[in-house]
C-alpha cells in the first residue's frame, strides 16, 4: 500500500510517501503561513523524486491538528481534493494520536499523556492507554490541574510536556512534534470515518491561528 501523508498543522509543510513500513521519501519546509503556495508543488516534487504517479497512491493521510487554522485548512482541503480526484480514501490523524504512538514506541506498557502548549496559560491535553488508545477526548486545562490529574508511571510527551514534568515525578519524552511518517503509519491502522475535520482547541480568531474542537 502506497500512502501519501500531509502535515500542515505548524509552520512546516511536510509530506511523505510510505510503502508498507518503509518511508520512500519525505520533504519538510519551513513556510510560515504560506502553505497554500507550497503544498501542491511539494507533493509534485515528492512524486517526481520517487518516480511515482498520483494514480499510484492507495491512501491519503492528513494531520487534523491541533495547529494553525490557516495551515490545517490548506492541508485538509488538499487531502480531500486529491482523494476525490483519485477516488482514494483519506484519513485524518491528530497530533495527539501521532505523539502517543511515538511515545508508545519508546515506552512499552505505560500510560501516556500528550500535552501541547496552548494560549492564555492553558494546555491542550489528551490521555492514552499504554498502547496509544485514547482515554477520552482532548481537553483544555491549566498546568497545575494537569499535573494533579496524572497517574503514576505516566509518560509525558508534546510541546507542553516539559514544564509539567518538572511539577511531577513522571518521565518526559523530549519530542515536541510528531514525524510525518507517523501520520501515514497510523492512517493504515484506522478505519475511514468520513471526511477528516480539523481539530481546533479554541474558536478561530480574526488573526488566524486557533485551536478548537468543532461540535
Amino acid at each position: 500500500m502506497l500512502v501519501l501523508s500531509i502535515d500542515t498543522a505548524s509552520n512546516f509543510c511536510s509530506t511523505c510517501l510510505l510503502e508498507g513500513s518503509r518511508v520512500l521519501v519525505k520533504l519538510c519546509d519551513d513556510v510560515g503561513k504560506r502553505h497554500a503556495e507550497h503544498l501542491i508543488g511539494q507533493i509534485n516534487l515528492l512524486m517526481e523524486r520517487e518516480q511515482r504517479d498520483l494514480l499510484d497512491i492507495d491512501l491519503i493521510s492528513v494531520s487534523i491538528g491541533p495547529g494553525s487554522f490557516t495551515g490545517l485548512r490548506v492541508g485538509i482541503s488538499a487531502a480531500r481534493g486529491l482523494a476525490l480526484a483519485l477516488a482514494k480514501p483519506v484519513i485524518g490523524v491528530s497530533v495527539f494520536e501521532a505523539l502517543a504512538c511515538e511515545a508508545a514506541q519508546h515506552y512499552k506498557g505505560r500510560p501516556i499523556t500528550v500535552i501541547l502548549e496552548g494560549s492564555k496559560g492553558v494546555c491542550y491535553v489528551q490521555d492514552f492507554s499504554p498502547y496509544h488508545k485514547n482515554r477520552g477526548n482532548p481537553r483544555q486545562d491549566t498546568a497545575i490541574a494537569v499535573a494533579e490529574s496524572l497517574e503514576k508511571n505516566t509518560i509525558l510527551i508534546g510541546s507542553g510536556a516539559e514544564d509539567i514534568c518538572r511539577m511531577t515525578l513522571c518521565d518526559f519524552l523530549n519530542i515536541r512534534y510528531p514525524q510525518i511518517a507517523t501520520y501515514a503509519f497510523l492512517a493504515t491502522k484506522k478505519i475511514c470515518q468520513g471526511k477528516p475535520l480539523p481539530l481546533y482547541m479554541q474558536a478561530p480568531s480574526a488573526k488566524g491561528s486557533s485551536f478548537f474542537v468543532p461540535s
